[in-house]
């Protein structure tokens, strides 16, 4: 059994992690000038292919249209336990004959479960292609489930729970903030489901949801490493290709929308376990697929230039110029299919106050809102994100990522591929009027984390 993985932004619903990708989350798509190869087979499964010849290896990615947003009110963490259980087996390859496959021919594999999207992957060595792809293909319609093997993985997904989200102050805090943030769209409930309704799944609810939305129609196949689109269609062709379509699948993915914010929210989270206090802030903001021309790009360059790295407005601001803070970060994760997040993050020193960092935050705020961010700094940081995206592009598995990621959530080839132009062209006004428009407080909700010093009480003796 791999090792898997839940939220991916992943944006996004557990911890504060600000970007799914690398920073900015598109880049350009290839480490050549050429654009990826794609097709659509008959059956609707849509295929990309992204050479990469250095190395005999190649990464296989199949991304499923659906994540923890699309899962029925009361039926939370349905998407990630089903992630789970489609290493349980088909009646042509028995369970765990698919992962021992990997691990003899060298590979390694992995799946992940976000708000829009659910994945799974193999890297092997390029002769064993045809090898995971029938396999991968057998299970997109032929997973077999019993309650023998149902019931037990679920107490394996609590204790997941318990371990990544229960046991982890942050992540309880993270899970409060989005909660809060999102009033009436499902991004508020947490990848991983809670806990009282992970509890009830079972096998007919995993059954029903894999039937609604596991079908080639609603998914796409990234293939990057040591192979040519020639010969990969036919490969995917004879085993794709054979899987019948699933016809009542929507055009589009229709959500509860997130009226316009009106008010300010906070959450606390005191936990005994807590050493470094944290304040946290996340705003309601368009992503990449909801804004428009121009303003995912100016985020992205925003957040750079307000928390990430020591240069930063944030970090040299509560760090360098005050002793306020060990550390301080900002971030934008565009890659969604509906609204997202632009979040905040400063970690106090002892006998410093939340109220002294965000009067310091609200300052920095303020500041590039009311004033054009000077040239020297918005070309830093421009150059900074599209060098960062540049060099994640010696990973095969990051090239797939980002195009799996993003057209999943909305995008196109030629979305990734021109992002760095779109940064490029970022003016100084376009960050100054985000600033303005999108980190109004009213939009947000801001956290705290910090240690409970209550006394417990002691049960007295009858």
């Amino acid at each position: 059994m791999p090792s898997h993985r839940f939220a991916a932004s992943i944006f996004a619903a557990l911890a504060l992690t600000f970007a799914f990708f690398a920073p900015g989350a598109f880049a350009q798509g290839s480490v050549t000038s050429h654009p990826p190869a794609t097709f659509t087979l008959s059956n609707g499964l849509k295929v990309v292919v992204i050479p990469d010849h250095r190395t005999p290896v190649v990464t296989q990615m199949i991304w499923y249209k659906v994540g923890s947003a699309d899962e029925t009110p009361g039926k939370s963490g349905l998407a990630h336990f089903l992630e789970h259980l489609m290493f349980k087996g088909t009646s042509k390859h028995p369970a765990g004959e698919f992962s021992k496959t990997v691990r003899r021919i060298g590979g390694n594999e992995n799946a992940f479960t976000s708000t829009d999207y659910t994945g799974y992957f193999q890297r092997v060595p390029r002769d064993q292609l045809g090898t995971v792809m029938e396999f991968e293909a057998d299970r997109m319609t032929g997973l077999v489930l019993k309650d023998e093997n149902v019931l037990p993985e679920r107490d394996v997904v609590l204790e997941e729970y318990n371990m990544r989200v229960a046991n982890n102050p942050e992540a309880r805090l993270t899970e409060q903030i989005m909660a809060a943030l999102y009033l009436n769209h499902p991004y508020g409930r947490p990848a991983i489901g809670w806990h009282q309704e992970i509890e009830k799944l079972d096998r007919e609810d995993a059954l029903a949801f894999y039937r609604r939305f596991y079908a080639p129609n609603n998914a796409t196949l990234v293939i990057a490493g040591d192979v040519d689109a020639d010969e990969i269609r036919p490969m995917a062709e004879r085993t794709f290709g054979v899987v019948a379509p699933q016809p009542a699948i929507p055009a589009r993915r229709i959500r509860p929308q997130e009226p316009t914010p009106i008010a300010p929210r906070t959450v606390t989270f005191a936990d005994p376990r807590v050493e470094q206090p944290q304040m946290m802030r996340y705003y309601l903001v368009p992503s990449a697929t909801t804004a428009a021309p121009g303003e995912s790009a100016a985020l992205d360059v925003l957040a750079q230039l307000m928390g990430n790295g020591s240069n930063s407005y944030l970090y040299r601001a509560l760090v360098v110029d005050k002793p306020l803070a060990v550390n301080a970060a900002a971030g934008y994760q565009g890659t969604a299919l509906d609204d997202t997040q632009f979040t905040i993050s400063v970690s106090p020193k002892p006998g410093i106050t939340f109220a002294q960092v965000e009067q310091v935050v609200d300052h920095v705020i303020a500041e590039i809102a009311q004033n054009p961010v000077p040239a020297e700094d918005l070309e830093r940081v421009k150059t900074q994100l599209i060098a960062q995206a540049i060099y994640a592009q010696d990973s095969q598995v990051t090239l797939a990522r980002w195009y799996g990621a993003a057209l999943t959530t909305g995008l196109s080839i030629d979305d990734i591929r021109n992002w760095p132009d779109r940064i490029r062209a970022v003016s100084a006004e376009q960050v100054r009027a985000a600033a303005q428009k999108w980190l109004d407080k009213k939009r947000s909700v801001t956290g705290y984390l910090v240690k409970d010093t209550t006394p417990k009480r002691e049960e007295k003796r009858s």
